[in-house]
């Protein structure tokens, strides 16, 4: 089979890092289109500088990267600077990256991409904040007839949230966006916090990592290790989730999750549970089921996985 067409809109963070990693290791099966960039973990100035830094070390400078929206759709930017530091991917040096900034906007770059593609051909991936793919839906609702699938890392149903009791960050910087994408009736996977919670850089498999000794696994090593003391210490684990590369973990190898098909409807107007996703789950509200859910991950494959693509570096 050809490999599939994917355009990777991220907010980089350390996390978004090792997802580019896992996708650029992977040319096989992921043809890269481009890689998008929006305010979220940090903002736009750093995402769009950060994911150019990722296709230089991975030695990909041909990867087109456009910078998006600076700010949600209809909020200020909430960012996380807090567990991903002032660079977002802390625990590596920032450099000027060779890798150009193109010129086109995000929201266009994916425009004219999906119109330019055969329908549905194109899958989305979208590890931040919704607000590009959400604005160039509303901009162009033509696009989603050229959309094989949309993969989102977000939200949360068992887990609870991450940023608030209700709310997993993705979703909540931006939850108007991710009403429009989750209603936009095409096929969406969802793999949000519970299974990310699941799948923990424990030190015996960063370790791992590490012994892989080249420049994308010391990047990653150094990006997890700092990016280990925060969530370490919050949920009292043997390491931190690793949330944004089970995106395309799902898309390498699906049968490592178990999905099912439920109604996914985000709040965006209460004060207390913004963002929330509520997750039909038992279907008890017989609405549409618009989300391929993601709720059980087998951890040690998907570092299995993550470790044998990053030897390939």
């Amino acid at each position: 089979m050809p490999p599939r067409s994917i355009i990777i809109d991220c907010d980089p963070g350390q996390d978004d890092a090792v997802a580019l990693f896992l996708a650029i290791s992977s040319p096989d099966e992921l043809h890269i289109l481009g890689i998008t960039t929006v305010a979220g973990n940090v903002p736009l100035d750093a995402t769009e500088r950060n994911a150019r830094m990722m296709c230089d070390i991975a030695k990909r400078d041909d990867i087109s990267v456009f910078a998006g929206c600076d700010k949600p759709m209809q909020r200020d930017l909430v960012t996380a600077e807090y567990i991903h530091g002032n660079t977002g991917i802390d625990g590596i040096d920032v450099f000027d990256p060779k890798t150009p900034l193109q010129q086109d906007h995000a929201v266009d770059f994916i425009i004219d991409t999906l119109l330019a593609r055969d329908k549905g051909t194109v899958t989305l991936i979208p590890t931040g904040p919704l607000t590009n793919i959400a604005t160039a839906i509303e901009r162009n609702p033509d696009i989603l007839e050229h959309v094989e699938e949309i993969v989102i890392m977000g939200g949360a149903m068992r887990e609870g949230g991450n940023r608030t009791p209700s709310a997993e960050f993705n979703i909540l910087v931006d939850p108007h966006a991710a009403d429009i994408v989750f209603n936009c009736g095409r096929p969406i996977t969802l793999l949000g916090l519970d299974v990310t919670h699941q799948v923990l850089s424990t030190k015996e498999r960063v370790d791992r990592i590490g012994a892989l000794n080249n420049s994308v696994a010391d990047a990653t090593v150094g990006m997890l290790s700092f990016f280990h003391r925060y969530d370490t210490n919050k949920y009292s684990s043997q390491g931190t989730p690793l949330h944004d590369p089970c995106t395309i973990a799902y898309l390498l190898r699906p049968e490592l999750f178990k999905t099912r098909k439920c109604n996914v409807s985000v709040e965006t107007e209460s004060e207390l549970t913004l963002g929330h996703t509520a997750v039909d789950f038992w279907h008890v509200t017989g609405k549409p089921r618009n989300v391929n859910w993601a709720y059980d991950v087998d951890a040690d494959g998907f570092y299995d996985l993550l470790t044998e693509r990053l030897e390939r570096f």
